[in-house]
Order: structure tokens, then C-alpha cells, then sequence
């Protein structure tokens, strides 16, 4: 890492407090004309340069009336659906069985999966995604293929081996004792090195039995820094399904709490169908839920209630939801959770959306003490945000009266042009795949 200090300069924009809970007023930090300072791959220090005395002996790049903002944190998302996204016309459990797990099967081959990751992160990073939490599949070559990409590139990057033990085809079954053994060998030779996190991974209850889920919940005992994530309360038939299948739970939630798997660090993906005593354990407990707006529009899911999930104190993350989802683009998905909520009678600020889609994923996965903040001491994963990178946007933008009437334009109409750079670590990374 060049150890050599780095300014960037423009527009910069941190966040104090999460402005959904804590309102507008004082949850944030905007500089008109900001320096950011970088070394050794660290945020140094966030400055005004009017009037500052800047040292002749750095790399400076001036991004000018571009803003620059922590790097995109996509904390739900499935890389080996990468060829299959946008497939047509499919609820949930038909859409798995048609296209997601054949797709899955071709995983167990490591030079395709390897081909998928990479072709996965020039994606992601083209559309400003610094951090990616994915699941794998049942193949141990999937979370050694993602991993190795994430590495080479030096990425902050989770995953894991999804497991599954009925109601999938075999050949994406495994079994209570290979799931554990096949998890634990990835946890002992991925987790903590460089940027790489474990997550232990059922994709969810209907495509496990109990004793898998009891396996897996041991194993997390074993290793309570590792992340678990599943999803929950998708769609209305899956909700019913779970109930026909553990006709002695509580609810779908308590498929996962009987078995260890419920705790600060769970992470649940979409959970629009919640009882209250679903959204009271999980508040109880502090565990996190994933909003996916394109995947819950395209999937015809639902409209999840973000105001009143985050009132009530939720910890809410935002994500893609690759390949259920439609876009790698998070402001893609931050225009539609701000549709999907406008649904629900609430205009989510952007200063929400962006909240959201950096320092609100990273602490619904645990890292907010390392990245999704332009803020001393954070990991330089930065992102530069052309604000007029079309021709529609940039005749709205030039009306603006404040930062937020100003990126507005960007959230709802942008796209990749929009990326104007990407910095990992404090190096830069310029997109190329267009």
C-alpha cells in the first residue's frame, strides 16, 4: 500500500447519525469545497480547503463539483446469479426452480465460477459497490472463487457457502454434516484474512431441515464473529410454505431462533411479511433486515415499510439482491425504495437513501467502524459521484438550491455514467467496464 499522502477534493458528504431516526438537522456533514486526506489507506482527515495551505509534495486530484462520498455497501446479494438477472416473469419459488438453480449447479466447475465472480466485481465496482455481502452456492469453489477476486482486487468482501438439504434439486443438496464440515473448512481458511469475512449461510428455512439449521446454529456458536445471513418473509407463499413445514414454530422467525441462528449478528434479507412479535425480536435482539426494492418490484414481493421499520428502531441495510434484483446499480435500488415507499404514503429524504446505501449497510453487517463513512480513521473506500453525468440530470441539478436538491436528480435517474470514480483503499479504481 503506497503510503504516501493522497488528497482528492470536491463536494464531500459524511454522515454523523442516521437522519431517518435522528431527523435532517445535524445528522450529517456536507463541504462545499472539501479535502479529503488518504494514507496508508486510511481516511486522515476531512477538511475545508477554502484557505487551506495545501502541501506541494502530494498527489492531489481535484474532482471539483463532483461529490465525493463513502463507496456503496450492497449488503444482500447472490454473485452466482450474475448471468440470470433480469429473467422473465417468475414469482419466488418458480423463479428458483427455473432459473436460479440450474444456474447454481454449473458452480461445483472453480474456472466458472471464477469467470461469474469476475465478471461480478467489474460489474459492482463500475457502479460504485466497494463493499459486497453475497451468498454462495452449496460448492465450496464458489466462496473460494469469490473470495480469491475480492482479494486480488482488495476488497472489503463477505460470503459464504449457501446450504441447503431438501426441497432443491440434488445436485444442490448436501446434507446436516456436510454443510457443517464444508462451512467450518471455509470459515478456518477465509475468515479475517485481509478484507474477507465468513458468513454462514441457509439460504432459508423451506430448503433445510431442522437438523441442518441445528448444525449450522452450532457452528455459529463456534464462531460468533462470523456473520449469518438467510432471508425472511418475502412473499406471502413462502410465509405459508414455512408454516406447513414447521407446523410447531412460533412463526418463520422461530425456525431460525429454535436453532442458534437469531442473534445481534443475523442478517435477514427482506422481511416484508413480519409479524410483531417477528419485529420485536429481531429489534430485541438487534439483528438486522435488508431492504431489496428492485428485487421485491421485479419478483412482484411486496412494499416494504421502511418508515415504519425504521421508526421503531429497526437496523436496516439496502442491497441489489442480485439476480432476483434488476440493477447493480444501488442508486438504481435507492430510486426504488424511494418509490416503493412513496407507495406506502413516504418520501424517504435523500439524505435517507444515502444514508442507507453506505453507513446503514455497513452497520447492519458490522462494519461500521471500518467503512461506509467519509470519516478519520474509516478504510479509504471512496466514491465520486459525477452530480451532471447526463443531459436530463444535469438540467435538473442546475436548479438546485442545496446538496440534496442537487444529488436528488442523480439517485433517481442515475446510472454507472454516473460513477466517476472509485477508490479502494486509497487507490484508484476507474471503471472500464461500461
Amino acid at each position: 500500500m503506497d503510503s504516501r499522502t493522497k488528497i482528492i477534493l470536491g463536494k464531500t458528504l459524511s454522515f454523523k447519525k442516521n437522519p431517518m431516526i435522528n431527523g435532517l438537522e445535524d445528522s450529517y456533514s456536507f463541504i462545499d469545497t472539501g479535502a479529503v486526506f488518504i494514507k496508508n489507506g486510511l481516511i486522515e482527515k476531512v477538511l475545508d480547503s477554502q484557505g487551506l495551505s495545501l502541501p506541494d509534495d502530494v498527489e492531489i486530484i481535484d474532482y471539483k463539483e463532483n461529490l465525493i462520498l463513502a463507496g456503496f455497501v450492497d449488503a444482500h446479494l447472490h454473485y452466482p446469479q450474475t448471468a440470470i438477472i433480469n429473467s422473465w416473469g417468475r414469482r419466488l419459488i418458480d423463479w428458483l426452480n427455473e432459473y436460479t438453480f440450474p444456474e447454481e449447479g454449473r458452480f461445483h466447475n472453480l474456472d466458472y465460477a471464477s469467470e461469474i465472480a469476475s465478471r461480478y466485481f467489474d460489474i459492482s465496482l463500475s457502479h460504485g459497490v466497494t463493499t459486497s455481502v453475497s451468498y454462495g452456492t452449496i460448492h465450496s469453489e464458489s466462496v473460494d472463487a469469490f473470495f480469491l477476486e475480492a482479494r486480488a482486487r482488495g476488497l472489503r468482501a463477505l460470503t459464504g457457502k449457501t446450504c441447503m438439504d431438501r426441497n432443491a434439486p440434488s445436485y444442490l443438496c448436501d446434507t446436516a454434516q456436510v454443510s457443517y464440515d464444508q462451512s467450518k473448512a471455509l470459515i478456518e481458511k477465509w475468515h479475517g484474512v485481509d478484507r474477507l469475512g465468513y458468513v454462514i449461510t441457509p439460504r432459508f428455512s423451506p430448503t433445510s431441515t431442522l437438523e441442518q439449521l441445528d448444525a449450522l446454529g452450532a457452528l455459529w456458536k463456534e464462531y460468533p464473529d462470523c456473520l449469518m445471513q438467510t432471508h425472511i418473509g418475502e412473499q406471502p407463499e413462502e410465509v405459508k410454505w414455512v408454516k406447513e413445514l414447521f407446523p410447531k414454530s412460533k412463526d418463520y422467525l422461530d425456525t431460525y431462533e429454535k436453532s442458534g441462528l437469531l442473534g445481534p449478528k443475523s442478517v435477514f434479507g427482506h422481511g416484508i411479511y413480519l409479524t410483531d412479535r417477528e419485529k420485536d425480536r429481531i429489534k430485541e435482539v438487534k439483528a438486522s433486515i435488508v431492504h431489496c426494492p428492485t428485487s421485491n418490484t421485479f419478483i412482484g414481493s411486496g412494499l416494504f415499510d421502511m418508515k415504519g421499520l425504521s421508526l421503531a428502531g429497526q437496523k436496516i441495510g439496502l442491497a441489489t439482491d442480485i439476480g432476483g434484483g434488476s440493477s447493480f446499480s444501488m442508486l438504481k435500488v435507492m430510486a426504488a425504495a424511494y418509490e416503493i415507499s412513496q407507495l406506502r404514503g413516504h418520501a424517504l429524504h435523500p439524505a435517507d437513501l444515502l444514508w442507507l446505501s453506505t453507513r446503514g449497510s455497513a452497520e447492519s453487517i458490522h462494519l461500521d467502524k471500518k467503512i461506509g463513512n467519509l470519516a478519520p480513521g474509516m478504510e479509504a473506500d471512496i466514491l465520486v459521484l459525477d452530480l451532471h453525468s447526463t443531459t436530463a440530470i444535469s438540467q435538473r441539478a442546475k436548479q438546485s438550491k442545496n446538496i440534496w436538491e442537487l444529488v436528488f436528480p442523480t439517485i433517481m435517474m442515475g446510472d454507472d455514467r454516473a460513477i466517476k470514480d472509485v477508490f479502494i483503499k486509497g487507490e484508484q479504481w476507474s471503471p472500464k467496464l461500461k
